[in-house]
């Protein structure tokens, strides 16, 4: 076990580095994938099945540890399992059918980095609240901190929702681009991206542990700069886009 611990505490810096990293060459350059594609980027896959593919591991990965882990039995880790699976459930078996056949391919060279991130991810967030961390007492239910961390994290679930299913809905309406509308597009170009970084905060306060700090800090490092360059994208490329809409804060960024 002092081994495993020796390596977890290992590859939870190395992932902090390189979230740092990451954060620095996204606000540089956006990722490929989407409209930022880069066709030289290699071999691509299906939208569809890229994202079955690359989010997988956060199914059936967190369950593996879940079910071999010593807290199997608490209550608190049991609530921890169902609040994962009810994002990555839907992020992984509905989202992806639900995009049209014409959407863009994922090169795989990032189907493979994300499959890897997820590996890593999950193998750092499920061994610690299934295994390695402490357990939660079932008094942990009615702690500030977990209250706040779901109400964060279904508050982050119905932004994204909500402006996934408008995104989706231009979508099917024919190429091109358009104005989204409603919800918090009325003041941001990216709600979507806010929802998934409320969500992972909350997820944070929720377990209050280092290994989901991290993930959202992952997250902010990877879609705070993309929202900044979809920001960009769509005033420059849209015709008539609301000039008083800024990119992921409301009236302030």
């Amino acid at each position: 076990m002092s081994d495993e611990r020796s390596l977890f505490e290992a590859l939870l810096a190395l992932s902090a580095a390189l979230a740092c990293l990451s954060f620095a060459l996204l606000l540089r350059r956006p990722a490929p994938y989407g409209r930022f594609a880069d066709r030289s980027r290699g071999p691509a896959i299906a939208a569809r099945w890229g994202w079955l593919l690359m989010e997988s591991p956060a199914i059936w990965g967190m369950v593996a540890l879940f079910v071999t882990g010593r807290h199997r039995e608490s209550v608190v880790a049991q609530l921890f399992l169902l609040l994962w699976l009810a994002h990555y459930a839907r992020r992984t078996l509905v989202y992806p059918f639900r995009l049209p056949r014409s959407a863009r391919p994922l090169p795989l060279l990032i189907v493979g980095s994300a499959f890897l991130f997820q590996l890593v991810n999950v193998y750092l967030n499920g061994r610690w609240l299934f295994e390695l961390g402490p357990a939660r007492p079932a008094s942990w239910l009615l702690d500030p901190r977990f209250l706040v961390g779901v109400a964060l994290f279904v508050g982050g679930t119905l932004v994204n929702r909500s402006a996934d299913a408008e995104l989706l809905r231009l979508r099917a309406a024919g190429p091109g681009y358009r104005v989204p509308q409603g919800g918090l597009f009325r003041w941001i170009s990216s709600p979507h991206y806010l929802g998934e970084i409320v969500i992972w905060i909350g997820w944070a306060a929720a377990t209050w542990c280092l290994p989901a700090l991290l993930f959202a800090f992952w997250t902010i490092a990877n879609l705070a700069p993309r929202a900044r360059s979809h920001h960009r994208f769509c005033r420059e490329r849209i015709p008539g886009y609301p000039p008083e809409r800024t990119a992921l804060l409301p009236g302030v960024w």
